[in-house]
Parts: structure tokens; sequence; C-alpha cells
């Protein structure tokens, strides 16, 4: 099986479970379908030779952020969405001429093709680590410490909260 074989068919699977993640009215059954999402993006990251990145992709998003995100909803006690009691006039006809683009333009990148992927250059690639690092504290400085120094705030916010209803 070809590499370009793969990479398409991880695409269509996280394409495809981004759609139903989005058009499910369960939202549990959405937040699997969002994992199945990083699950097949964690494949063509590792099509790409980018190891690091696929494990980071796993851990991250598959593993904390979906617990996160399925913990608020078990919370909330969110089940089916009900259904809006109008709807748009033309909302089926613009769904289908949607869906209808979006597999025209895979079937024209099928056909035209779009090369083979492309092999990584050195061992300093974007999945390597030693990259990943070295463009993190150099190039990168200033927007990881204001995302780390968020993160912060966001922590100490949540705590303050949580102690004040407690107290």
């Amino acid at each position: 099986m070809s590499l370009s074989l793969l990479f398409y068919i991880a695409a269509f699977i996280a394409v495809g479970s981004a759609i139903f993640v989005v058009l499910n009215k369960n939202a549990v059954y959405s937040a699997i379908l969002l994992v199945v999402c990083f699950f097949s993006l964690a494949m063509i990251y590792l099509l790409l030779e980018a190891y690091f990145l696929a494990v980071l992709e796993i851990f991250i998003y598959a593993g904390a952020i979906m617990v996160l995100f399925l913990f608020v909803v078990m919370l909330l006690n969110l089940g089916r969405e009900k259904a809006a009691p109008y709807f748009m006039k033309f909302q089926q006809a613009t769904s289908l001429m949607l869906v209808l683009l979006f597999f025209f333009g895979i079937f024209l990148i099928m056909i035209n093709g779009s090369g083979e992927l492309h092999q990584p250059l050195s061992k300093f690639s974007a999945g390597n680590v030693y990259a990943l690092g070295e463009a993190l504290f150099t190039k990168f400085l200033l927007p990881f410490e204001v995302a780390s120094l968020l993160l912060l705030v966001a922590l100490i916010g949540t705590v303050y909260l949580g102690k004040r209803k407690i107290l």
C-alpha cells in the first residue's frame, strides 16, 4: 500500500469524523468522533515522519482534552440536542450543494494528483524534538511564554472560583 493511499484514507477519516462531530446531536458521540479525528490526524503525522507530533496529538488532544470535554459533558448532563422549532428555508439544498462541492474538490485532487509525499530533508525536520525545542526557545520564545502565562492565569482563576464556591 502506498503512502499516498494511506494519506488519503487518513484524511478521509479525519474529514468524515469532523463532519459527523458537527452534525451529531449527542454530545458524547460527538466527543468520541472527535477522538477518531484526532487519531487520524496522528496517523497523518506518522506518515509525514513527525513521530513526536503524532504522540503529542494522541496524548494531549485524544487523551487529556477529550477526558476534560467528556467530564464537562457528563457534569452538565447534556443529552440529545432538541430540534429547533424553525428551519432555514434552503437548509437541505444548501447542505447538499456544499457536500457535492466538497466531493467534487476531492475528486479533482485525486484525478490531478498532488504529487507524492515529500520525505523529510534532514534529521532536523518538523517532527524532530530537537528542532521543535530549538524553535520554541529561540524564534517563538515570546509567544510560548505568553501562552504559558495565560494558562497560569486561567489555572489561578479556576482555583479561586472553585475555592470561593466551597467557602
